[in-house]
């Protein structure tokens, strides 16, 4: 077991910086903090879980661990979050990952040392899963992007059945070359939407073109480069699936400057009903997810394992809506 001042070589800081960034994280820089914390969890560094005050207490803090807030999804999770536990009265430590594993394994340790109670994390993946407590059940909830196996409860949406329901709606449109424009390749997100897309296309007896498939990363530039590829294809599609509001509203900006209209020439859809989906030219056709739902009931089984109510992890699925509004029309 590495000590004190292996975790302060690590991290480049002093020993003393480090018993600050553990017993009071709050007057540490959140830089430091975020290097001490790796450090910790690269060095296996386990101080006593804090000693006795920390054992016979909760912080009543809880770590939510988000992959980027600049996205207007996690940002109305993160609102549910905050009213919820507010209520509760517990404070949230709001962790922007970028989805770094060694980020999101030096902010979870703040539970194995007792500097927060409990994780809230919102990607598929497990922090404490190297962890010298791996095999220990740890109070977290993975929430939004879900982990195919996971160890604690969850909260999500059927994915699949969303995009299904999307991608049926296109068709009934008369639409057969339907463009998607997907999210990260190794997200669960992606697979079970295009699970769904194809779901619908083979239901209604259209091959699929792994030609319209083009790659994205959720975020509005990676919607206007993926449809400037589908746009050049043989063949344009004349509707664009696209796995998220932002994608979307990129899409439609690559459209226009085309000289084509939406929807006129080519329907554009997407997933989530951000709060600009309603204000985009036109009015944007998308799924809508009850994102501060996800926030509240994340919330709600974490304190509920907390206190000890959960005695198996309990896993919710939430409800989603198929919104129609003006960027999706009839095949021209």
């Amino acid at each position: 077991m590495s000590n004190i001042r292996k975790v302060a070589e690590l991290a480049g800081v002093s020993v003393a910086t480090v018993s600050r960034t553990l017993k009071s994280p709050d007057i540490v820089s959140p830089r430091t903090r975020a290097r001490v914390l790796a450090a910790v969890s690269e060095a296996d560094y386990k101080p006593n879980l804090m000693a006795v005050q920390f054992r016979s207490r909760r912080t009543r803090n809880l770590v939510v661990l988000v992959p980027t807030i600049s996205n207007t999804f996690f940002a109305r999770v993160i609102g549910g979050i905050q009213q919820a536990a507010q209520q509760q009265g517990y404070s949230v430590l709001l962790c922007n990952t970028l989805g770094r594993e060694d980020a999101e394994r030096g902010y979870a340790s703040m539970v194995t040392t007792r500097q927060a109670d409990g994780v809230i994390q919102l990607r598929a993946y497990n922090p404490f899963a190297a962890d010298a407590y791996a095999d220990t059940a740890l109070p977290m909830v993975n929430a939004c992007e879900v982990l195919d196996s996971p160890p604690c409860p969850t909260v999500k949406l059927d994915n699949r059945a969303a995009a299904r329901t999307l991608t049926e709606h296109l068709i009934d449109l008369g639409h057969r070359r339907i463009g998607m424009i997907k999210g990260p390749r190794r997200s669960p997100l992606t697979r079970d939407r295009v699970a769904g897309y194809c779901d619908a296309l083979e239901a209604a007896g259209i091959a699929l073109d792994e030609r319209l498939l083009c790659p994205g990363d959720f975020t509005p530039h990676s919607g206007f480069n993926a449809a400037g590829m589908l746009l050049a294809c043989d063949g344009r599609p004349s509707a664009i699936f696209c796995e998220s509001d932002e994608m979307a509203i990129g899409a439609i900006k690559r459209v226009k400057q085309a000289g084509l209209s939406v929807p006129g020439d080519i329907s554009v859809a997407g997933f989530d009903d951000i709060t600009f989906a309603s204000f985009s030219d036109p009015p944007l056709t998308t799924i809508a997810q009850p994102a501060e739902a996800f926030g509240r009931q994340a919330v709600s089984l974490l304190i509920d394992t907390l206190e000890g109510r959960c005695e198996s992890p309990r896993h919710v699925i939430l409800p989603f809506e198929l919104v129609v509004r003006g960027s999706t029309g009839s095949k021209p």
